[in-house]
């Protein structure tokens, strides 16, 4: 099979990125996984978030401020494209306190990257009363909150099977149950899977999350990620509780309410564990207490794909040109970048966002 684009992995942010070559008339062909392999877009937490990112490196949130005003359309055209809805609301989404010093800390943060941005990131801080107007049922213990209005969340799944479905509607080739063992390259790149696969492709996108940390040194890219155990929780479907999502929980959009998640350093371990979920469902009841009267329905263990900084990395190999890394945590927030915008950067175009702050160059050091 020959194509422009051999996308190795076909998760979130792989479909994302196929979809915007495809609808820019490149031929594409996405190699995905198989059953067993660890998959982030199937257990996120759902978060279309700009609050708190780039805390260190203003970039990446005017990218993720980038991506979130994207979102809104690029679900539309999905829904429109597939007949299948995206799910999106984006009212703001809350940090919420349980102490007016870690409140009082994040806000002197907020306000370095404020200016860092010339004054756009449009958040205001809830003392607990004003907080209870928009949520009527938060907790006695939450002191309050930072309302951030570019913040919101999505459907996941919805979003995965739109791209999916739109990707092949727009004539891309989405080759399921592939493990890719090797990339060679002489005239163009050869791309060759465990059971005899074969894709001749113009260029290689390595997005296949934790799988670019075996396969990106082959290609020539550090790929420096690690995994990160995220634990959460899903009650009964209940009336409306939650106006606007936190990190804490989320009412989804069929009613139930999802719980998470942890953040721990275990490895490619992706069980629920007894003190993790009881964790998160403490958290959650301080929150917001009527949640203790909640039936749960389900939990799962999902590794998010970090890199040493937390930041995405966009990177084009040096020994082998033609082939880049794509690799980010927040594969949901930057969809609609990667959709929209990443395929400039892909193509070399002349409007391509400036990602060089997100190249491997800043691990030379470590």
């Amino acid at each position: 099979m020959e194509t422009d684009y051999a996308i190795i992995g076909g998760g979130v942010v792989g479909l994302s990125v196929a979809w915007g070559l495809l609808k820019r008339g490149l031929r594409v062909t996405v190699l995905d996984g198989d059953d067993g392999s660890f998959r982030a877009s199937r257990g996120n937490f759902g978060l279309v978030w700009v609050q708190s990112k780039g805390m260190k490196q203003p970039r990446y949130a005017r990218w993720s401020q980038q991506s979130a005003a994207l979102w809104a359309e690029f679900a539309a055209e999905l829904g429109h494209n597939t007949g299948l809805s995206v799910p999106l609301e984006q009212r703001g989404g809350y940090d919420l306190h349980f102490s007016e010093e870690t409140l009082q800390d994040t806000v002197s943060k907020y306000e370095v990257l404020k200016e860092a941005l010339g004054g756009d990131y449009p958040y205001e801080v809830l003392g607990h009363n004003a907080l209870r107007k928009e949520e009527p049922h938060i907790g006695p213990k939450v002191v309050g909150a930072i309302l951030h209005h570019q913040d919101g969340h999505a459907n996941p799944l919805k979003l995965l099977q739109a791209l999916a479905d739109d990707v092949r509607r727009l004539g891309g080739h989405v080759l399921t149950g592939k493990t890719v063992t090797e990339v060679t390259k002489t005239d163009g790149f050869q791309i060759s899977c465990s059971d005899s696969t074969t894709v001749s492709a113009a260029k290689v996108v390595l997005s296949a999350g934790l799988g670019a940390a075996q396969l990106g040194p082959k290609l020539g890219f550090k790929a420096p990620v690690r995994p990160q155990r995220g634990q959460v929780l899903i009650t009964e479907k209940l009336p409306k509780l939650i106006n606007r999502p936190s990190l804490i929980a989320r009412q989804v959009d069929e009613g139930g309410i999802q719980i998470g998640a942890t953040n721990e350093e275990v490895g490619r371990d992706d069980r629920v564990t007894q003190p993790g979920l009881s964790g998160l469902a403490a958290e959650a009841i301080a929150a917001y207490p009527a949640l203790a009267k909640a039936q749960l329905v389900r939990s799962w263990g999902a590794l998010r794909v970090l890199s040493p900084d937390g930041l995405p990395i966009y990177q084009e190999s040096a020994e082998m040109p033609g082939a880049y890394l794509v690799t980010c945590h927040s594969g949901i927030t930057l969809a609609a970048a990667h959709a929209r915008l990443l395929p400039d950067w892909l193509e070399g175009h002349q409007n391509a966002p400036d990602l060089e702050v997100f190249s491997e160059d800043r691990f030379a050091l470590s």
